[in-house]
């Protein structure tokens, strides 16, 4: 099944991985330069630069792969504003704590929880998809059930 994403999404994914595709010169000129240094056995300069190598060339078949396994949803098409959908940002309180949270609803392949970017795919993004501002919502977590209120949406 194809992945949902908005063109700005995929226009973003896309940029990174010209990025990588260029990084490639640079490590293969740092390959080569360590090459020149002798041993090889014993050149942890080399040997750095052909992991890096070896991550950065997995990175691009990973962006390569998902992105041609994308479908553009034109966010015109996507429900009323009112409602939470990809590309919403979201004010999310726990009634418990009472702590604020702040959440953007993107692609699994965007997803970053250290960037505050979930997905439908979470649970929480799963309880998010389509509820409206004022709604209560309950998220199954390791620590048990928390609740949630849903106080804004962009």
């Amino acid at each position: 099944m194809a992945e949902l994403m908005t063109k700005q999404s995929f226009e973003k994914l896309k940029k990174k991985l010209e990025t990588l595709k260029k990084k490639r010169a640079k490590i293969s000129k740092t390959i080569g330069e360590a090459r020149e240094e002798g041993d090889l056995k014993e050149n942890a300069g080399y040997h750095a630069a052909k992991e890096e190598q070896g991550l950065n060339e997995m990175r691009i078949r990973e962006l390569e792969s998902k992105l041609g396994n994308v479908t553009i949803v034109d966010e015109k098409n996507l429900p009323r504003k009112d409602q939470i959908t990809l590309g919403s940002t979201v004010k999310i309180k726990e009634l418990k704590s009472g702590e604020e949270f702040k959440y953007t609803l993107v692609s699994a392949m965007e997803s970053d929880v250290l960037e505050y970017k979930i997905s439908p795919d979470s649970p929480l993004g799963g309880e998010l998809i389509n509820r409206k501002a004022g709604e209560t919502i309950e998220v199954e977590a390791p620590a048990g059930l928390i609740k949630y209120k849903i106080l804004e949406i962009r």
